[in-house]
C-alpha cells in the first residue's frame, strides 16, 4: 500500500468515527457551538476531512474549463444536501456526509486495485540493472553505467546480479532466473557459447560475457520500452466511454436542474398548488448522485489495465489496450513454422550430390560444410547457425568478403577469392548454376562454387515439444483456423502441419508471398481457382471456402526479420521475443518473451475474459443506474440508495475488473 493510500485509508476511518460518534449522540446542541443550526459546523469538519481533496479537484477543474467531471457532480450533490437540511432545519447532515464518505470508499479500491496491477506490470521494471562490472588490468571490477559499455567488450555478471545488456558467455556456468521475464518459475542453465539476455538473474556462478549489443538496443530496454508505451494506447470500449462521459456529465446536471425545477413550476402555475421545491431539489440531489459515472469511467480502463498486468506476469507483453481488445476478436491465427512452432536448431542429417545421391567422400562433405559456413558466418538465421555448429571450427572471417544476402534465396559471399553461393534451388536457378532436386524431408541447402554445383546439406529441424498442444489450446480458445506460412520446402511443411493439425498450410513462401497470402486470409475473398504465379514463379494453391465469409481479425505470428513485414501487415502482429529478431519485435503488437507457443492461447484467453469483464462492467453499471434513476425521479428512492448506486456498483466493477489479472492454468 502505497503512502496516499494509508493517509486515504486513514482519512476514511477518522471520518467513519467521527461519523459514527456525532450521529450516536443523544443531542448534538448540547456541545460548544452545537446549538449553530443543529451542529452544522462538526458535520463539516467531518466532511472537509474526507472530501477536501474532491473539492479541490472540483474547482480545479471549473478553473480549467472541465467543469462536468465526477468531482463536479458529488460536490454539488454533497452541498445542496446541507443547503436542504440547513433550509428545512431538520438536522439531517449525515446523508451528505455518508454519500461523500462512501464516493471515497469506492475511491480507495479503485486505487488499490490500480495499484495492484500496475505492480505487476513495474515487477518488470526491476529488470533495469543499474551498473555493469568491467574487469581492469589489476583483475579488479569496476562498475559503469550500462550505456557505457560498447558492443563486443567483456563484462563480469556475479551470482546475484542482474545481466545488464545481451551478450554471449565467453567463461562460466551458472543457472539464471528469468521468470521476470518469461514468468518461467524454473532456472535456465547457462555455460560457455550461450547467449544470454538482459533482465535475467544471475543466481550461480560467476560469467564472463562478451556484449553483442549496446544498452539501448539490448532485450531489457526494449522491454521496459513497451512497457512504458503500453499505457498510451486506449481501446476503443475506452475511446467510447470518454466520450460517453463528455456527453453523459452535462446532460445528466441539466435533467436533475430540470428535475429540481420544472415539476414545482408546473404545480404552481398550471395547478394552482404548494411547488414543494425541497422534495424536487432532493430528488435531484439524488438523481445526480446516482448518475455519476465512476464505475464506468474507472472500471473500463481498468480492466484493460488489470489484463495488461495479468499479461505480462505470465511473460506476454501487450503494447496497448487496443491490442489486447483486438487479441480477443482474433479467429485466424496464421503462423510463421521455423522457430515459431519448431526450435530452429537444424541437424545436419545428410549430404547429397548432384544426382541426389548420399556423399561418401568424407573430404568432399568436409568442403561441402566448410563453404557453406563460411558464406553463412555473417547471418543470424538458426540454418546459419546450424551450418557453422556442423562445420565445427572457428570462423576465419578474413577469407570471407562480399557477402549479400538475398532475401528469400539464399547468400553469396566470396570465399578464399571464390564465389560461393549458399540457398534454395531459386537461388541456384538464379545464380544459373543446374542442381536437382532432393526428395529427403527437411531443409535442403544447395551450395556452389564459382557456378559449380557442389551438392546440397539436408537440415532438419526440431518441433517444439508443447506445439500441438498450443494449436489445440488455440483451438479452445475460440481460434477456428490455424495456418503456416513458410519459405521451407513443401514436403516439410507438409509434414510439420500434419503432425500438429494445422488446418492449412502454404510453403516456399518469399516475404512478399507471405504478405500477399495474409492479405488474402484476412479479407477472406477465395484465390481464383487457377493457381496464380508469385514473383518466385512459385504457385500459391487457393484458399479453401472455409475463408469465404464476413470478415474476422487474423493474427500473425513469427519470429525472424523476414516475418516482420507480415507482422505489420496482420491485424495483430505477435512475434516470439525470447530469440526473436529486433526488427520482429518493434513490427509486433505483442511480445511472447519465452516464444513458448502455448503463451498464444493463453494470450487470447487473458484478452477475451478483460473483455468479457469490460462489458460485465458496463451493462452492470448502466443497468443499476437506469432502474436506480427511474426510481430517484418518482421519488421511491432515497439517498441511501443513491449512494448504492454510485458507490456500491463502482466497488462492485473494480473488484470485477480485478479478475481480469488472473488466468486459469491452461
Amino acid at each position: 500500500m502505497t503512502k496516499k493510500q494509508r493517509t486515504m485509508l486513514i482519512r476514511i476511518i477518522v471520518a467513519a468515527v467521527l461519523t459514527a460518534v456525532l450521529a450516536l449522540l443523544p443531542d448534538i446542541t448540547a456541545l460548544p457551538l452545537g446549538n449553530v443550526a443543529h451542529g452544522l459546523l462538526y458535520y463539516i469538519v467531518v466532511y472537509l476531512i474526507i472530501g477536501y481533496d474532491i473539492l479541490r479537484k472540483a474547482l480545479l477543474g471549473i478553473r480549467n474549463s472541465r467543469v462536468f467531471d465526477e468531482n463536479f457532480l458529488m460536490v454539488v450533490a454533497t452541498l445542496g444536501a446541507f443547503a436542504l437540511a440547513l433550509y428545512e432545519q431538520s438536522g439531517d447532515y449525515l446523508e451528505a456526509i455518508a454519500v461523500m464518505l462512501f464516493y471515497q470508499v469506492g475511491e480507495f479500491f479503485q486505487s488499490y486495485a490500480v495499484g495492484k496491477s500496475r505492480r505487476d506490470i513495474t515487477k518488470l521494471m526491476d529488470i533495469r540493472p543499474d551498473y555493469a562490472n568491467i574487469e581492469q588490468t589489476d583483475g579488479s571490477l569496476e562498475r559503469v553505467d550500462p550505456d557505457d559499455v560498447e558492443v563486443g567488450q567483456t563484462i563480469i555478471v556475479q551470482p546475484g546480479e542482474k545481466v545488464p545488456i545481451d551478450g554471449i558467455v565467453i567463461e562460466g556456468v551458472s543457472s539464471l532466473n528469468t521468470a521476470a521475464l518469461t514468468g518461467e518459475s524454473l532456472p535456465q542453465e547457462i555455460s560457455e557459447g550461450q547467449e544470454i539476455i538482459s533482465g535475467s538473474i544471475n543466481m550461480t556462478g560467476v560469467l564472463k560475457v562478451r556484449t553483442t549489443k549496446e544498452f539501448d538496443e539490448s532485450t531489457v530496454s526494449k522491454i521496459l520500452e513497451l512497457v512504458e508505451d503500453s499505457a498510451s494506447h486506449k481501446s476503443r470500449s475506452e475511446d467510447f466511454i470518454t466520450r460517453f462521459a463528455r456527453i453523459y456529465t452535462p446532460a445528466v446536471c441539466i435533467a436533475a436542474l430540470t428535475l429540481a425545477l420544472l415539476p414545482p413550476i408546473v404545480r404552481l402555475i398550471f395547478m394552482g398548488s404548494e411547488p414543494m421545491w425541497s422534495q424536487w431539489i432532493y430528488r435531484a440531489l439524488i438523481f445526480l448522485v446516482i448518475s455519476c459515472p465512476c464505475a464506468l469511467v474507472v472500471s473500463i480502463p481498468l480492466s484493460f489495465f488489470a489484463g495488461i498486468g495479468g499479461a505480462s506476469r505470465e511473460g506476454i507483453l501487450v503494447k496497448g489496450a487496443n491490442m489486447l481488445e483486438t487479441l480477443a476478436k482474433v479467429k485466424t491465427v496464421v503462423l510463421d513454422k521455423t522457430g515459431t512452432l519448431t526450435l530452429g536448431v537444424f541437424d545436419v542429417t545428410a549430404m547429397h550430390d548432384i544426382d541426389d545421391a548420399d556423399k561418401t567422400n568424407e573430404e568432399e562433405k568436409r568442403r561441402l560444410v566448410e563453404l557453406a559456413a563460411l558464406a553463412e558466418c555473417a547471418s543470424s538465421h538458426p540454418i546459419s547457425k546450424s551450418l557453422q555448429r556442423a562445420y565445427g571450427k572457428t570462423i576465419d572471417h578474413s577469407r570471407v568478403s562480399d557477402i549479400q544476402e538475398i532475401s528469400g534465396h539464399g547468400i553469396t559471399a566470396v570465399v578464399d577469392g571464390k564465389k560461393v553461393s549458399v540457398g534454395n534451388e531459386k537461388l541456384m536457378e538464379k545464380e544459373g548454376v543446374e542442381c536437382c532436386h532432393c526428395h529427403a524431408s527437411g531443409t535442403i541447402v544447395h551450395v556452389a562454387c564459382d557456378g559449380n554445383y557442389m551438392g546440397h546439406i539436408v537440415l532438419g529441424d526440431v518441433v517444439k515439444p508443447h506445439a500441438a498442444e498450443a494449436i489445440e489450446a488455440m483451438r479452445k480458445a475460440g481460434v477456428s483456423q490455424t495456418v503456416i506460412l513458410t519459405g521451407d520446402n513443401k514436403k516439410v511443411a507438409e509434414e510439420v502441419a500434419a503432425h500438429l493439425h494445422v488446418d492449412k498450410v502454404y510453403s516456399e513462401l518469399l516475404p512478399a508471398d507471405k504478405v500477399k497470402m495474409l492479405e488474402e486470409i484476412q479479407t477472406h475473398a477465395p484465390v481464383s481457382q487457377t493457381q496464380k504465379p508469385t514473383n518466385s514463379g512459385k504457385h500459391i494453391p487457393p484458399l479453401g471456402r472455409a475463408w469465404v465469409g464476413s470478415r474476422s481479425i487474423t493474427a500473425f505470428v513469427g519470429d525472424g526479420i523476414n516475418d516482420a513485414p507480415v507482422l505489420s501487415r496482420a491485424d495483430l502482429g505477435i512475434a516470439m521475443g525470447g530469440l526473436g529478431s529486433d526488427a520482429a519485435i518493434e513490427a509486433a503488437d505483442i511480445v511472447l518473451m519465452d516464444d513458448d507457443p502455448m503463451k498464444i492461447a493463453k494470450a487470447i484467453r487473458i484478452s477475451r475474459k478483460t473483455l468479457s469483464i469490460v462489458w460485465q462492467n458496463i451493462i452492470m453499471a448502466l443497468g443499476i443506474k437506469a432502474v436506480c434513476l427511474l426510481l430517484g425521479a418518482v421519488g421511491i428512492a432515497n439517498m441511501w440508495l443513491a449512494i448504492f448506486a454510485d458507490v456500491g456498483v463502482l466497488i462492485l466493477a473494480v473488484l470485477n475488473a480485478i479478475r481480469a489479472m488472473y488466468v486459469k492454468k491452461i
